[in-house]
């Protein structure tokens, strides 16, 4: 009985470590505010699922630009590529959508000098390769990196790994490529500062009513 005992205190006590770590994981709060809204109504089987940094997290409102359509977003704000594949059994597959789409790398040029957008590049195809071999019909779409002001030194990174992705997704079925990166700038070649909030980072209303426009399209009925 005793040892018994001992064995159950062991178990309760590697359980405990564990659960441990996995709350010192980034991210770990926002994953964890997912699945209590999915336990309070868990979203309906092939809707559009929008995966990806802070440019869908701030757009709290994303179903009523696309009224057509049963939206999903699981956005989570400051991720970076690594951190979605790393919560991919949390936010993508449990969910079966019909399409995906993916805003992110931007983060991940921004995170450090050291990333390029090779690195990027290389990212986003083991998310894609991820998702492919568990859901190998899905559609995927990718949502170029924006030119926000605040990251000007950067874009001609994003410029090169928004080519390489494109590219990429030019040889596989069932994919698209979005590009709101030219479609942000004013004729004169200047970006457009007016759809952007006091940060200089992230997008205000005009920006996401631009993306709309842009995105609609793409999506699948």
């Amino acid at each position: 009985m005793k040892k018994k005992l001992t064995g159950i205190f062991i178990l309760l006590m590697a359980c405990n470590v564990l659960w441990s770590q996995d709350s010192l994981l980034p991210f770990y709060k926002e994953i964890q505010n997912f699945k209590k809204q999915d336990n309070k109504s868990f979203p309906s089987k092939k809707a559009i699922l929008f995966i990806g940094s802070s440019s869908f997290t701030r757009w709290e409102d994303m179903q009523d630009y696309f009224p057509a359509h049963k939206i999903i977003n699981r956005g989570f704000g400051g991720s970076s590529l690594p951190d979605v594949i790393r919560y991919a059994n949390d936010i993508i597959f449990p969910y079966h959508p019909k399409q995906i789409i993916i805003y992110c790398g931007e983060n991940d040029l921004a995170g450090a000098d050291s990333v390029t957008s090779k690195i990027v590049f290389n990212r986003f195809r083991q998310l894609f390769q991820l998702i492919r071999n568990r859901m190998p019909l899905v559609s995927i779409a990718y949502v170029s990196m924006k030119p926000s002001p605040s990251r000007e030194k950067l874009w001609p990174k994003m410029v090169e790994g928004n080519s390489l992705i494109k590219n990429y997704l030019l040889t596989k079925k069932q994919t698209a490529f979005i590009d709101v990166y030219h479609k942000m700038f004013n004729k004169d070649g200047k970006v457009m500062s007016e759809i952007f909030t006091s940060d200089n980072l992230h997008m205000n209303a005009k920006g996401y009513a631009i993306w709309q426009k842009i995105i609609e399209p793409y999506l699948l009925h």
